[in-house]
């Protein structure tokens, strides 16, 4: 399984949200906080065409600012829940 990306934000409820529900079915992913990192920032932004976290990468389909209610139907069409 590929290994999905997503950004963060330091304090960003939605982030906490979203990431204990992927630890929790114990999804792996890599959480790159972009509080704070310019480069990781940039890299979102780039990738999503804006600012807002979460944002995640699965292998190049990205969901851009969501929450659990958006994140479950896009890991349902992956097959992963």
């Amino acid at each position: 399984m590929i290994k999905p990306v997503v950004y963060i934000k330091t304090g960003c409820p939605w982030c906490e949200e979203v990431t204990e529900y992927l630890d929790a079915r114990r999804i792996p992913f890599e959480a790159v906080t972009v509080t704070g990192n310019r480069e990781a920032m940039q890299a979102m932004v780039e990738l999503s065409g804006q600012s807002k976290a979460p944002t995640m990468d699965w292998d190049g389909e990205v969901l851009a600012d969501f929450g659990v209610d958006e994140l479950v139907p896009f890991l349902r069409k992956k097959g992963i829940v």
